[in-house]
């Protein structure tokens, strides 16, 4: 990608699906990602970082398949400097319109001696060598050095020229570990602007981290420092404390548009929707006070404050809940909606549902709507995303019985369809209704997960809302996460379940599959093969 001809526009590089997938029990398939990028790519982001793709065949998979069906922002995969890397990246993104080789390595002195073990010379020659690659294959080349907040100044501007040299268009600045304040990563960033006069000709971006609560605002003084790209995840998701929250930036540039005279091409309208759409998906809550997106974020509990909104929505109020896409929705549909009104009530919130997946959407919604009066549009996002799961599910959800009592320890029996299309019969008897399920399904599939995670929220208000429930599990080791709705918390809670155990069973065969290829290629027999 080229550097803006308007140098007030500032570009929206996301990682949602790259470092945000790295959070811990975070484990998204092919559809669930796809899914995502779509949204993203309704959201305007200007870059989707899909992932790494020499990391496992199903990252590689996911992102060869958001390059070839996401049309309008830039792909990128991630890559070390490592020539088989960049040769995955480039066979992962080169179906894209638009693709991007995103390449590092450190500069950090601590780097690269504890964990590269290696020189600075030999970085030098690495990030000359990956630039050069990767440029063999296509025009737009991201280069990061690495923790850089932490290095030497001097020598990160050695290595970014090199990597400008070579024909890098965008160079990013990682605080990796969310070190930085402010004014450091801004005067770091003016340094290098004088060590390097070429960083004037290409994109300057921007990637922090938030161990610190400073992403956001390390991110924001980089762009007031001339950064012109901003690297990103939705609800601030990430390694450790997460991210820049994408969400905050955008809204904060959309705000204060006139005093800081930046803009971002993002449509405002969509933030909620994609922040739902990712707490959903991942299994990762959104804290009620999270800024522009939490559900308290436009509540205003104080009388004084509710006083003053009412008279005048300003007194209060910075931005308008309906630019973030928080309006009151007019879709509402009833037990008595046909076929093809659910289908344009799902086109309104783009998605694209037709034959077996719209008759299958159409049924569970038949079913809710037998149970809820009203179905909003926050009722057929959750619903639709459930169904998108399913298809990809190894072990599916039958039934199962409950016997509850606070005289008796609860009973639960299930019915679990595996893989091979056999029901899987298990009972157990649990501390409560729910533990009595999870122990259930262990019995039937005959597995030994243990949860680690579990959560249950309502997806709008009202006695007959939806509940959507999260689990966290792990398997040998793995771990694997799962979502399910439905008006029955125990029905959700057992759909999330088995969803959780079919992503960890499914996670550690690759993993072994993985292991098994190394081993064998590392045997004499396969280093004597031709």
């Amino acid at each position: 990608m080229t550097k803006p001809e308007d140098p007030t526009r500032v570009l929206i590089f996301d990682t949602t699906l790259r470092d945000g997938e790295q959070s811990p029990g975070i484990s998204l398939n092919t559809q669930e990602k796809l899914e995502i990028a779509h949204q993203l790519a309704r959201l305007g982001v200007d870059v989707i970082e899909a992932g790494f793709p020499i990391t496992s065949p199903g990252d590689f998979e996911a992102v060869q398949a958001i390059s070839r069906t996401v049309e309008g922002p830039v792909i990128a995969g991630l890559a070390r400097t490592h020539g088989t890397d960049i040769d995955a990246a480039w066979n992962a993104v080169k179906d894209a319109p638009r693709p991007r080789i995103h390449t590092f390595i450190s500069t950090s002195d601590i780097h690269i001696v504890h964990q590269l073990q290696t020189t600075r010379e030999d970085v030098k020659g690495q990030a000359r060598a990956a630039v050069a690659h990767a440029k063999q294959y296509l025009d737009d080349v991201e280069f990061s050095p690495m923790d850089a907040t932490r290095a030497d100044v001097e020598f990160t501007a050695e290595v970014c020229q090199i990597a400008i040299d070579e024909g890098a268009t965008t160079i990013n600045i990682p605080d990796t570990v969310g070190y930085t304040m402010p004014h450091e990563y801004s005067a770091f960033l003016h340094q290098l602007y004088e060590l390097v006069p070429d960083l004037s000709n290409v994109v300057l971006s921007v990637h922090c981290h938030d161990d610190l609560g400073l992403a956001v605002a390390n991110s924001f003084a980089g762009l007031l420092a001339g950064a012109r790209q901003v690297e990103c995840a939705i609800n601030g998701i990430g390694e450790r404390a997460g991210n820049a929250s994408l969400e905050e930036i955008v809204m904060l540039l959309h705000t204060r548009r006139a005093d800081v005279g930046l803009h971002t091409a993002a449509v405002t309208t969509e933030i909620a929707r994609t922040s739902r759409m990712v707490s959903r998906l991942t299994g990762y809550a959104v804290q009620p006070n999270k800024a522009v997106v939490g559900r308290n974020a436009f509540a205003h509990e104080s009388g004084i404050h509710q006083d003053g909104v009412l008279k005048e929505r300003t007194t209060y109020e910075i931005m308008d809940a309906t630019t973030v896409g928080l309006q009151a929705n007019s879709i509402v549909l009833g037990k008595h909606s046909g076929r093809h009104a659910l289908q344009q009530a799902l086109a309104d919130l783009g998605f694209q549902l037709s034959g077996h997946t719209l008759n299958t959407a159409f049924k569970r919604f038949k079913e809710i709507a037998d149970k809820k009066k009203h179905v909003t549009a926050m009722d057929l996002e959750a619903l639709v995303a459930d169904e998108l799961r399913e298809e990809t599910s190894g072990f599916q959800l039958e039934w199962f019985d409950v016997e509850a009592s606070s005289r008796r320890p609860p009973h639960a029996t299930v019915g679990v369809r595996g893989p091979d299309g056999e029901e899987l019969v298990g009972s157990f008897t649990g501390d409560g209704p729910v533990d009595a399920i999870f122990h259930a399904i262990n019995t039937a599939t005959s597995t030994d997960a243990r949860l680690r995670e579990f959560r249950v929220d309502a997806v709008t208000g009202g006695q007959d809302a939806l509940g959507e429930s999260s689990v966290v599990l792990e398997v040998g080791g793995v771990s694997g996460s799962g979502q399910g709705v439905s008006t029955d918390i125990l029905e959700a809670a057992a759909r999330a379940y088995v969803r959780a155990l079919s992503n960890a069973v499914r996670s550690r065969g690759v993993a072994e599959e993985a292991e098994a290829a190394t081993a064998a290629a590392a045997s004499p027999e396969a280093l004597r093969a031709p």
